[in-house]
Formats: C-alpha cells, structure tokens, sequence
C-alpha cells in the first residue's frame, strides 16, 4: 500500500517509529515532514497528506500530532477525505468497519506507544464493512 505520513512537531517522534513500522510490514511511505521536533505549524504538512489522499496519489495518509484534533480538523476539511482521530484499538478498529477512514490521525501526546502496532495493523487490514455504513457515508458526501 502506498501511504503518505505527516506530522507537526509533537507528533514528530511517532512518525519516525510509524514509518519504519510500516517499511517492515512491506508499504511505500512517503513523508511528507515536519523533519525535527521544532515547534512548526502542523497545516503546513498535514494539508499536503491529505491532498495527496484525496487525488489518488497515496492509497491512505497517517497524520500525526499531540492530539491529534487540529489534524483531522485540516485534513477532514479536503473534499474525499474520512480521517478518523483514533486512541485505542477499538477506536481504529470501527475507524475501518464504519468510517472506511482513507487517514488516520493520531495523538501523540495521547496514545501509548505501545498501541501503535496493533492500531496501525488494524486500520491497514480491517475492511469497510459497508451495507448502512455506506449509506452514511454517502450522506455525508452529498450534503449542504
């Protein structure tokens, strides 16, 4: 899978553990910045992951920050883009059942570390469960 990663700079650290995650499990990983934990503002580089997503360039995109709040509020604001804030294993599970979520948003200052691989593992394998959940989905693109 091809995957686009960004972060600001406290999610900084994060980033740097999930793209070797992901090399590992055999993805393409294109990093989008931020490069160094100095304080920067994260539009900056979450905007670009998700233009990237939403053009087809990237099959999903994994946005970092401390909370992961700002994040999603930029990234879910690019038409074609369900990113999905994500905590716990149960959060990122239904994030795919449900959401059929293209990013994935992550605070760092939130979530243990020690989560970070299962969460990641269920997000990349979990399919969309589709039936109501795509009628959903469907209102939420269609609406003004």
């Amino acid at each position: 899978m091809k995957i686009a990663i960004g972060s600001d700079h406290a999610g900084f650290r994060y980033k740097e553990k999930i793209i070797n995650i992901l090399i590992e499990k055999g993805h393409e990983v294109k990093d989008f910045g931020t490069y160094t934990s100095m304080p920067c503002d994260y539009p900056d580089f979450i905007r670009p992951v998700a233009l990237a997503v939403a053009k087809k360039e990237y099959t999903r995109g994994i946005i970092l920050g401390g909370s992961g709040n700002g994040e999603a509020i930029v990234a879910n604001r690019i038409p074609g883009i369900r990113c999905t804030l994500c905590w716990n294993e149960d959060s990122t599970e239904f994030a795919r059942k449900h959401n059929d979520s293209n990013m994935l948003s992550i605070g760092e200052r939130l979530v243990d570390e020690g989560l970070l691989e299962r969460m990641l593992t269920l997000w990349l394998e979990t399919p969309f469960d589709g039936g109501r959940h795509a009628n959903r989905l469907a209102k939420i693109d269609h609406s003004h």
